[in-house]
């Protein structure tokens, strides 16, 4: 690929781009590049096709024993077994594709909704679109954390520096500049260069796109490189193990059936085509697809529920937590901030006004109108600031026009929403931004970053620099060594730096979010071009203080009481103050009277042990750094606990996914530390934590549910033919019969298991060990129970009709429709552990009535249609025939009906009595 770009001055590339740097392309003109460049993405490997995933249906090896099976029939001159069994295969076949492109079409519509998301400056408005949209000439703004989406000539950065180890190899951070290259260098070496797939560790910047797609660096590598694919889950793996183990064993069973009726003197041909169709019907070969389809179909739930899955064995994790770990601004909190309280110059103000508009007054002592404390203040507010405001597609406080907003009325931010509270409070004092820029150039920057809690801005205005800072309040109040009380500097001694705390302390004991403000002029010598914070971050002069609200979330205090009924333990990580945090956590439910609080200062000073000990009861952690949150992790992790943490940042990452349950932000979220989670909240929201774990704990359920309802039914078939075998009965099952009832019981109504509605009071129950069984709590002697029931009760009706009509044929049809309709009426039975029919219902499932409803058809079918009837060896029943097969077939749904009848009474009649 051509590398003329590094030589070029950011003049010359934009112009041989035909872009403007500040307004961008216009948007038919991105249209049309869009077409004649293709879309900005690496060539990868397509899915199987529609024929190929038939054909991969018929590589199973019952499938194959059981076409051969056809083979023989067909041979042997039984034309009409040998197409019905294979008519049977196909329509199994056809199954499986429905269930895999379900599968794939869920899967794909996951990695849709988790693709990255790039910043670009379109028509004079800053807006977010697909990565894959991206055109050469697109200009791309970036920031920490952020994945470089093309190939980008950089045009401005500020502190800036990226890791390219995904394409050089060195994961050493490389520092970007816009001045162009002397000679053309490799990739590792142009500075002024920022790459696809690389990743933004520190600063921001911005550029102009100039390879998109298989044109850039990383696309001459793209060979190398595939998305990996979803690894199985846990449970998979599990129910793989156990789906060998079963089909060994039924084999043995179909062998032992097959034998025992040879020695009886059953045709062999006969026995062989039982025992092959017993083992294909009783095999659970279609476990781990239904297993498949129920996640995916799940994780669509979790989507439509503000959850994106990243890594598939999150869903099963979901439902283990056990504690989760949430910061608080803007997923506990809405993130709308709004300053209500300022302290200036030793006077405390109360500001009014609503939200983002930049009306509102300062009611307080004094005046603030020609105030150089107070003038100061808002100056260094505005100005030490990347934030936007704007209205009726105007930006204000910023370079370009909006107009991709809905809302054009409406006052709304772009940015840190902190810094968006502190640009609305100027404007209401009259001081924008745009308006002080014309004064003033803004020659450097060093970005806010955790550990250091501040961001210093320094602007120059004639011949004069200054360093404006904003942070944490004891961070900046910590470097300042003076402070401005009207208009004159005074020394900051103990009691002014005590009095500056204790309305710190107030204002964050109020749950308000507290920032510092502070000045300083540079002297001359100072190199705003080399810049360090050492240089800069020192002999600071204290402005004043800014108290933000910023509301709780109401569906995130409903959240956290339902965690507290699931069993579920909930702290809140954040870097405000303790008081700011306590007062929150308390509003919200998450910490009583008396909860322990652990800032960052008392963590740094615990060991792992002691943190391990005290992380069980501490509900808030204040003060904290995101490298805090790793140790905060492990403690847990330690206890035994299956951990959730949300995190943002770039610095979040390491704990996010050291975590169980590692979860980012959709909105705020770099894509760093998303591509660390197992999970991507699209909306930010605590509320969606929750329901997510809801989410997971019905996948498992389901899951449960229909291994439940195809073992318990296996068990049933095996059994009936075993039994009658070792009896001495004839055979109450042909093998077309078996494949039939496979056909008809087994697929449709294991599938609507599978997305049966989840259980109202699944969030009143303690979360499930990870490694617990499937049969656990009693699943097993549930299953077993159930399969000799069946058995019984299908052999009981054989022998019936065997002993008042002698008639084989039909006794056989009534053995075979009283299996099939136990198995239908079996399967609502299947929809609770904890519930009995009349509190679960009939009707809350549609997928299940539906699907029991064409299975029911489709086996009165077989057994009425004339011409059908040669096809499955069946004979019409009459009316006394269908009172006795359903009446058998219904009696233990009623039987349960009638316990939960009486259990309900009883209980009634017992709260009834305590009253």
């Amino acid at each position: 690929m051509p590398r003329i770009w590094q030589n070029l001055t950011v003049e010359d590339t934009a112009e041989r781009l035909d872009v403007h740097p500040v307004t961008g392309l216009k948007e038919r003109e991105a249209k049309d590049r869009l077409e004649e460049t293709g879309l900005n993405v690496l060539e990868q490997d397509q899915g199987p096709a529609a024929w190929q995933m038939l054909l991969n249906q018929f590589k199973d090896f019952m499938v194959l024993v059981l076409l051969a099976a056809t083979a023989v029939s067909g041979l042997l001159g039984e034309w009409t077994d040998a197409v019905t069994i294979a008519v049977i295969v196909l329509l199994n076949a056809v199954l499986g594709v429905v269930q895999e492109f379900r599968a794939e079409r869920s899967m794909e519509a996951l990695r849709s909704m988790t693709a990255p998301e790039a910043r670009v400056i379109r028509d004079g408005m800053e807006r977010k679109i697909p990565a894959a949209e991206l055109v050469p000439g697109d200009i791309v703004l970036l920031e920490a954390g952020d994945r470089v989406p093309a190939d980008i000539r950089v045009i401005s950065a500020v502190d800036m520096q990226t890791v390219e180890a995904a394409l050089t190899g060195e994961s050493t951070p490389v520092t970007k500049h816009t001045r162009p290259q002397e000679r053309e260098v490799e990739a590792a070496d142009a500075a002024n260069m920022a790459f696809m797939g690389t990743m933004l560790t520190r600063g921001r910047g911005h550029g102009i796109v100039v390879s998109t797609g298989m044109a850039t660096e990383m696309g001459q590598i793209a060979g190398l490189i595939r998305e990996a694919g979803q690894e199985p889950t846990p449970l998979q793996r599990r129910l793989a193990q156990l789906g060998r183990g079963l089909v060994l064993f039924c084999l043995s069973i179909c062998l032992l059936v097959t034998v025992i009726g040879i020695l009886r003197g059953e045709p062999v041909y006969q026995m062989f085509m039982v025992g092959v169709s017993l083992a294909v019907a009783v095999i659970p070969e279609g476990l781990p697809a239904i297993v498949t389809v129920a996640l995916a179909i799940g994780v669509q739930r979790m989507i439509r529920r503000n959850a994106i899955i990243r890594r598939l064995p999150a869903v099963e994790t979901l439902g283990c937590a056990t504690f989760i770990c949430s910061d608080k601004t803007g997923t506990l909190t809405q993130n709308e901030m709004t300053v209500r309280r300022v302290y200036v110059g030793e006077r405390e103000f109360a500001v009014t006004g609503e939200g983002y508009d930049p009306k509102g007054s300062f009611i307080g002592e004094g005046q603030t109108k020609g105030s150089p404390d107070f003038e100061v203040f808002m100056r260094v507010a505005a100005l030490c600031n990347n934030a936007t405001l704007f209205k009726d597609n105007i930006q204000i406080a910023g370079l370009f026009r909006r107009r991709d907003q809905k809302n054009g009325s409406a006052w709304q931010i772009t940015g840190d929403p902190t810094e968006g509270a502190l640009l609305v409070m100027a404007s209401k004092a009259g001081f924008w931004r745009e308006r002080l820029e014309k004064k003033e150039l803004r020659l450097a920057e060093i970005p806010f970053d955790s550990d250091r809690k501040r961001m210093v801005v320094i602007y120059g205005q004639g011949g004069q620099r200054e360093a404006l800072v904003k942070g944490a309040p004891d961070v900046v109040l910590e470097l300042c060594t003076h402070y401005l009380l009207d208009g004159t500097l005074v020394p900051l001694d103990k009691r002014r730096r005590l009095d500056i705390m204790d309305k710190y302390s107030s204002m964050a004991g109020d749950a308000l979010r507290v920032l510092g403000l502070a000045y300083r002029l540079l002297p001359p010598e100072i190199d705003t071009k080399r810049l360090t914070p050492e240089q800069v971050e020192q002999n600071l002069v204290f402005v004043g203080l800014a108290g933000m609200i910023d509301p709780p979330r109401l569906a995130a205090v409903s959240a956290v009481h339902t965690c507290r009924r699931a069993g579920i333990k909930v702290a809140m990580i954040t870097g405000d103050h303790q008081l700011t945090a306590t007062a929150v956590a308390r509003e919200m439910g998450i910490a009583g009277t008396g909860a322990r609080v652990l800032n960052g200062e008392e963590l740094e000073h615990l060991s792992d042990d002691d943190l391990s000990r005290v992380a069980e009861d501490v509900r808030v952690y204040a003060r904290v750094s995101p490298r805090h949150k790793l140790r905060i992790v492990r403690a847990l992790k330690k206890n035994g606990h299956v951990v959730a943490m949300t995190g943002d940042g770039v610095n979040d990452a390491p704990a996010v996914k050291e975590a169980d349950i590692g979860i980012s932000m959709g909105v705020t979220g770099t894509d760093v530390t998303r591509e660390s989670s197992a999970m991507v909240l699209a909306d930010d929201n605590f509320s969606s934590i929750v329901a997510a774990v809801e989410e997971g704990r019905g996948i498992y359920d389901n899951i449960r549910k229909f291994v439940r309802y195809l073992l318990t039914c296996n068990v049933g078939e095996v059994l009936v033919m075993l039994l009658a075998v070792i009896g001495g009965l004839p055979l109450p099952l042909l093998p077309i019969q078996i494949l039939w009832m496979n056909l008809v019981t087994d697929g449709l109504p294991a599938m609507a298991l599978g997305v049966d509605p989840i259980d109202k009071n699944i969030m009143h129950r303690p979360p499930r060990q990870p490694e617990e069984s499937i049969f656990s709590h009693g699943l097993g002697m549930r299953i077993m129970g159930g399969g000799a029931l069946i058995a019984v009760l299908t052999l009981a009706v054989f022998a019936y009709f065997m002993s008042v009509d002698k008639n084989i044929d039909l006794a056989r049809t009534a053995a075979f429709n009283t299996l099939v309709f136990l198995q239908l009426f079996y399967v609502f039975s299947c929809r609770s552990e904890h519930s009995g029919i009349i509190d679960v219902g009939f009707f809350g499932n549609p997928h299940l009535l539906v699907a029991v409803s064409l299975s029911a058809c489709l086996q009165v079918a077989v057994t009425q249609i004339t011409a059908i009837q040669p096809v499955f060896k069946t004979v019409p029943l009459n009316e006394f025939h269908w009172a006795v097969v359903i009446g058998v077939a219904a009696a233990p749904t009623i039987l349960g009906l009638l316990l939960d009848l009486l259990n309900t009474s009883l209980k009634e009649r017992l709260t009834y009595l305590r009253v």
